[in-house]
């Protein structure tokens, strides 16, 4: 008689499944480190990121002949320590883009849900309202909105939050035109389930993997967006440190302190790329179809 093997223990398979998924341990391992910097920025910035020294102006990174360890990535144009300004950055460009999508996904999913389930009239006044977001270009308006009301930390992610909804209304409704139509969901009313209920425990978890990739990417999109407000000078204000505002303030030193403009880009280039590769892992991971 043959034995049976074991079965393997519920953390050991869930590795398993995980390093099936390169681009979800890459990038996830990416954008967990850059949360945890945000988190402890007091403890690791090695100097106060709004402390000036013009005697200490665009010292270059440590890399460099002139370089030194005192300030690893050099300074600024006004003496400020550019790691800990790179620090403390990371916290306002993750800030905005969780924030902004929060508001947005809750806004996106509720029109979703309701014009995805009960159609009709409600489904007809969803679209008609997402039509005329779709009609409004976000960047525009988002600068429009900005220079009337000021640009700050709050007003960026409100904007972007009120602006960003689309395609999580688009895309959930869409999904759930095509759930509410499935058996499980079918028995769930004919058993005399609330509405409340049937969307919230039938439909709702089943759309998981769809608002997973529309946050990631529009979490992506809200981060290169306050970093396009803040280079204008329309986002975050100085002194507060945001990796626009950094590219935006180097602008002028691009031809002499070239890593002035280049550490922040690829410091904002390389979030983003990790939060895309997480979202498209991760999207593999929860989909049912894929699940092994």
């Amino acid at each position: 008689m043959t034995d049976l093997a074991p079965p393997a223990a519920p953390g050991r398979y869930s590795w398993t499944r995980l390093k099936e998924h390169p681009s979800l341990l890459l990038g996830g391992g990416i954008v967990l480190v850059m949360v945890l910097m945000a988190i402890f920025a007091p403890l690791i910035a090695p100097h106060d990121p709004l402390t000036q020294n013009i005697t200490a102006r665009t010292i270059p990174p440590v890399w460099y002949e002139n370089g030194t360890w005192e300030h690893i990535l050099g300074t600024d144009q006004l003496g400020r320590d550019y790691l800990s300004r790179l620090i403390y950055g990371a916290r306002i460009s993750l800030f905005i883009g969780f924030a902004a999508v929060a508001i947005a996904g809750v806004i996106g999913t509720v029109l979703g849900l309701l014009g995805g389930y009960f159609g009709g009239r409600i489904d007809m006044f969803v679209t008609f309202v997402t039509t005329i977001r779709l009609s409004l270009p976000v960047i525009l308006v988002a600068l429009a909105v900005v220079a009337v009301f000021g640009g700050s930390i709050t007003i960026v992610v409100i904007v972007l939050g009120l602006l960003k909804w689309d395609r999580f209304a688009v895309v959930i409704r869409a999904t759930t035109s095509q759930i509410a139509r499935l058996d499980y969901v079918l028995s769930a009313q004919a058993a005399g389930a609330s509405t409340f209920y049937i969307l919230t425990r039938e439909v709702l978890p089943n759309l998981i993997p769809q608002l997973i990739v529309i946050a990631t990417i529009e979490i992506a999109s809200a981060i290169l967006m306050e970093a396009a407000l803040s280079f204008l000078g329309l986002g975050v204000q100085p002194p507060t440190p945001s990796w626009g505002l950094m590219i935006s303030e180097a602008k002028a030193y691009m031809f002499f302190s070239f890593w002035l403009i280049a550490i922040p880009g690829l410091a904002l280039a390389l979030l983003v790329f990790a939060i895309n590769m997480a979202g498209d892992g991760l999207r593999d991971l929860v989909s049912p179809e894929r699940r092994g």
